[in-house]
Order: structure tokens, then sequence, then C-alpha cells
């Protein structure tokens, strides 16, 4: 090779730690107790956004950005995307990080704060870039989005970036340790919902539920071998209000089988708040149908 050659190894590596150091402000610690701390992604000047899952709860936080160290306040949380919005006494608000692009097979950047206030990082592929899903506690999640790799808790909260340094989304740890990525657009949909209600808004039915099967005797009536029992009833909540006991057999939501969990909670976006319902059920070997007006899923 000639001296006038550039080495593509060496240039890849170059651009590989040139574009780490230029996302770098993306990356906020989020210190949860002493020698303990958390990534997160440096929203806005005043916002910093982390894993809800990995986030214990607490009065205040302290954050590190590229300004130094500040205290922060819970703004609001979701289980459902994930997210969680810390308060930083910080600069004149700006926007949002700019969204990138998720590829199967494109290369990205999983970056987290590193103890010793520097940033970590690992490079991975894009091993699934897939539509809308739900999660199991009932939020939406704009792409299925998998990286090739397992999240370890450097990453857990953290910012993803494409190859031209735009913002993919946050890492956190799905089934089995697999890195999934929250898209930047579910991020930028939890975190005005949180600000304005303090929750990301969805449906409640105000009941907890429990996949059954139907007596074998009973199904010819139902019309389904499934369906979900009532095991408890929030006070004051749609179901108690619609009559709904505990023990009540779940049947159908307006004309459609309820059988999954998931499922259900992907019928109650925001959108369905305070709208009339028809709930089908089975009690006491009885078919029958209630009437439920949705509520909104208290906050956390």
């Amino acid at each position: 090779m000639s001296a006038t050659t550039t080495d593509p190894f060496s240039a890849l590596s170059d651009a590989i730690a040139d574009r780490v150091a230029a996302s770098a402000s993306l990356v906020a610690a989020v210190r949860v107790r002493e020698g303990r701390q958390l990534s997160g992604i440096a929203w806005r000047p005043d916002l910093v956004v982390t894993s809800d899952q990995a986030l214990p709860e607490r009065d205040g936080y302290e954050v590190a950005l590229a300004g130094g160290v500040q205290p922060a306040t819970l703004a609001g949380r979701d289980g459902g995307t994930n997210v969680a919005v810390l308060r930083v006494a910080g600069a004149a608000v700006e926007t949002a990080p700019v969204a990138g692009v998720a590829r199967t097979g494109a290369l990205a950047l999983a970056l987290g704060a590193g103890a010793d206030g520097g940033v970590t990082t690992r490079l991975a592929a894009m091993r699934e870039a897939g539509a809308a899903w739900h999660s199991a506690a009932g939020g939406r999640i704009d792409a299925l989005l998998r990286l090739d790799m397992r999240a370890s808790r450097a990453e857990e909260g953290g910012p993803v970036v494409d190859a031209a340094g735009r913002l993919i989304g946050m890492a956190t740890a799905g089934p089995r340790g697999r890195a999934l990525v929250i898209p930047h657009a579910t991020i930028a949909r939890a975190v005005q919902s949180i600000l304005t209600h303090g929750t990301v808004r969805g449906g409640w039915l105000g009941v907890g539920l429990q996949p059954v099967s139907i007596p074998q005797a009973l199904r010819a009536a139902c019309g389904q071998e499934t369906g979900l029992m009532a095991v408890s009833i929030a006070g004051g909540g749609p179901a108690e209000q619609a009559g709904i006991l505990p023990g009540d057999i779940l049947l159908a939501l307006d004309g459609e089988a309820m059988i999954r969990l998931r499922g259900i909670r992907g019928k109650l976006g925001p959108d369905r708040v305070g709208q009339a319902v028809e709930i089908r059920l089975m009690r006491g070997g009885v078919v029958q149908a209630v009437q439920l007006t949705v509520g909104a899923r208290p906050a956390r």
C-alpha cells in the first residue's frame, strides 16, 4: 500500500471515534445513588430522557451533562413506552435532537455514560427495523428496532445514533436481554404527553385481567374458547361504574374478541378516552353485554 493510499480500516476507526466525540453532548449520566448511575439522553437543555424500567423512585436526582452536574426532578414517567422524563434547571428551551434513520443492516452507535465521566460506545448493526407494535405494558412503539447486541447497564437509557450522528432513539433491554431501541418518534410523543398531562395518556378500563380457558360446556354460548377474567376492580373506575364484578369473564370489546392482554391494551389509545364501548362478558354461565365509558389511565 502506497503512502498516499488511505487505509480503509484506519479511516473507519477514525470515523467512528469522530462520530462518538460529536455525539457525546447527547449523553447524560443520571445519578441514582452513591456509586451508581444510569445513562440518559439530553433531550433539551432543561430535559433528560431515560429508561423508566431502570429509574428508581426518588424525591430528586442529579444529572451530569456537558455543562456540569445539575439537580433534576421527575416530570413524569410511562411504563408503556419505557420513557421517564427528568426536568433540569437549565438554559433556554431548544428543540429535541434530529431524528435518525433506522434501516435493517445499517450500523448504529449505542452510547452510554461512563463511570469516569466520559462516554462509552458499542457499534452494532440494526438487526431488524420493523413495524409499529405494542409493549406488554400497553404502550404504542412506533417501530420495532432491534440491535445485534445484548443490552448492558451502560447502554440502558442512553442514545442510539445512526451513521450521520442523528438520534435513532433510546437503548433498552428487551426479552432475554436483547437490545431494543425506543424510537425518536415514540420518545417525542411521550415527552409531550408527560409535560402536558404528567403521563402518557391512554385508555383505561379499571380492571385487572387474567387469561382463562372457558369451560367446554359454555364455549358454544360464548363463541370462543378463551377470555379474560376480571381478578380485580379499581374503586370508582370505569369497570366498577359499568357493574363489572370480580370473576366475570370478558369476551369481547366492541365486537372484537378479548383473548390477549396485549391486544386489549393496543385498542385503548388516547383517542378512546371518554368513548363508550360495549363489553360482552359471561357471568355465572350467562352471556350479557354492558356499556362502559373508557377512562384515562391514571398517572403512575
